[in-house]
């Protein structure tokens, strides 16, 4: 993996351990030199990822919509800052410049980043995999809701595999980079 897509909340959220995750995240990221790309935000776990990539000398990549630019929410301090005129812009672009996509705890603009990229991946946008970090059990009623969608046929059983689904850093990143060896793209029913 050479980078990966963070998709995390722009707020810290209420429990510690989401910036810690963001945090060591990124410091895991810095250590085996793969590269942040992410919403270009500095606040919340945004920051916090971005930070700490940044501190642990790695790359960060953020790509901004322009009228957040103007509401002075953009990290001044990365790697590289994409500004593009909107959010769906955003996600092609974050898409052209990963080889993956981690969701960390977010809210609706986290799910609506991680479902486009696995509805991208179904159209046969892209081969790239996903997982959701389980920081604290945040994901159990998303993977829940997926699986009950599974079960009521709305969902193929390949389709529900490529959801990667993780609780520790390390092993998050390399079923991402095994993952995206024998990535499949298309659709699978």
């Amino acid at each position: 993996m050479r980078r990966l897509a963070v998709y995390c909340g722009s707020n810290a959220g209420v429990e510690p351990r989401f910036a810690e995750a963001a945090e060591a995240l990124g410091r895991e990221m810095a250590a085996r030199d793969i590269g942040l790309v992410y919403g270009g935000g500095r606040l919340g776990l945004m920051g916090a990822i971005a930070d700490a990539v940044l501190e642990a000398e790695g790359e960060a990549h953020g790509v901004i919509p322009e009228a957040l630019v103007d509401l002075e929410v953009a990290h001044r301090g990365l790697t590289e800052l994409h500004i593009v005129a909107s959010m769906h812009e955003r996600k092609a672009k974050m898409t052209d410049l990963c080889d993956g996509f981690v969701a960390l705890p977010g809210g609706i603009g986290t799910l609506d980043e991680l479902f486009e990229a696995w509805s991208w991946n179904a159209l046969g946008y892209h081969a790239k995999p996903f997982l959701l970090l389980n920081v604290a059990g945040f994901w159990d009623s998303l993977i829940g809701f997926v699986d009950h969608a599974m079960a009521n046929g709305f969902i193929s059983p390949a389709r529900r595999a490529q959801l990667l689904v993780a609780t520790d850093i390390g092993d998050a990143i390399d079923q991402l980079a095994e993952a995206a060896n024998g990535a499949k793209q298309g659709m699978t029913w």
